[in-house]
């Protein structure tokens, strides 16, 4: 579609599912689903849900920038967990991501996720000034 630009992270499922990692529509950006791996595709820190989190909204990070955003830019977040219990240690990462800019967010419990040893997966909305 004109007008839209998609940024593609070469995660082994965007060709799969048939997805981008993020998608800007004006001044919109959305952020599909995100969880914590390492760029070699391996989970990174299994069981580590304040590690997971931190990564997964590094990868969140990585995708924003070719769009031109970066977190302040973000308003919402939805987390989806394997185990609320350990709501804190996911909320510590999101705190110390987004600091003075934090968004509207959202935390589910899930009974799984994709993949063996994943904990977190993050989705974003970006807007940016008109």
């Amino acid at each position: 579609m004109a007008g839209f630009a998609r940024y593609f992270s070469d995660a082994p499922w965007e060709k799969k599912v048939g997805y981008c990692r993020a998608l800007r529509a004006g001044n919109h950006i959305y952020v599909t689903g995100t969880v914590a791996i390492n760029d070699d595709g391996t989970v990174c820190a299994p069981g580590d849900a304040y590690a997971q989190t931190k990564r997964g909204l590094e990868l969140i990070a990585r995708a924003l920038s070719p769009m031109g955003a970066e977190l302040c830019d973000v308003v919402r977040t939805r987390m989806f967990v394997t185990d609320i219990s350990r709501w804190e240690e996911y909320g510590r990462a999101h705190r110390e991501a987004f600091g003075q800019t934090p968004p509207a967010t959202t935390m589910v419990e899930i009974s799984r996720l994709i993949g063996d040893g994943m904990m977190i997966e993050i989705e974003a909305d970006a807007v940016l000034e008109e």
